[in-house]
């Protein structure tokens, strides 16, 4: 997963699956849409205005529970 914010465009984006995905996009509200790829595999999650949704959201506070870390073998 990886989170980043374009602090010109007040966006932050949310992308759950790496690579390159043909995507079908379904907008919730007029601030956040979701990007869904083949078989309804979630992509990424956009949040427009995410400044008015997050305290600093250039450094969101995230909290990871019940999350097993993946270990790479050696």
């Amino acid at each position: 997963m990886k989170i980043t914010y374009d602090k010109e465009a007040d966006a932050m984006y949310i992308r759950l699956l790496e690579g390159q995905y043909q995507c079908r996009v379904v907008r919730l509200t007029d601030d956040i849409a979701l990007d869904f790829a083949a078989g309804e595999k979630l992509v990424g999650i956009e949040i427009l205005g995410a400044s008015r949704l997050f305290e600093k959201p250039e450094v969101p506070v995230i909290e990871l529970k019940d999350v097993l870390a993946k270990v790479a073998p050696a």
